[in-house]
């Protein structure tokens, strides 16, 4: 079956940069735009970014541009989440998420259109 895991979480403070991994297996790889998204403890979960099928399209949330980047190995089944400049408000459990794509540039916002999801990896930054 399909399996998406996260690593690369801890605890770090402000100003500290962090790289989240996602590993998937039971899957094609490549037929799958992939993204991260992040939930806060009482907050409704998050767009974070997305990454398209062949890498030519990504997004980001607005508030995150520039300081986070999404990248995809396809050769290694693997999806990263450089995340510089941390901030106490990006505490949060983060999670990977996959959805098959039949357009190799499309790139997907909307938590609703993914298919399968990580357990989470917890990224929490002190002050």
């Amino acid at each position: 079956q399909v399996q998406l895991v996260e690593s690369g979480g801890g605890l770090v403070q402000a100003g500290d940069s962090l790289r989240l991994s996602c590993t998937a297996s039971g899957l094609t790889f490549d037929l799958y735009a992939m993204a991260w998204f992040r939930q806060a403890p009482g907050k409704e979960r998050d767009f974070v970014a997305s990454i398209a099928r062949d890498s030519v399209n990504s997004r980001y949330a607005d508030s995150l541009k520039g300081r986070f980047t999404i990248s995809r190995d396809n050769a290694k089944n693997m999806v990263y989440l450089q995340m510089n400049s941390l901030q106490p408000e990006d505490t949060a459990v983060y999670y990977c998420a996959g959805l098959s794509s039949l357009r190799r540039t499309d790139v997907y916002a909307r938590d609703s259109q993914y298919n399968y999801w990580g357990q989470g990896t917890q990224v929490t930054v002190s002050s």
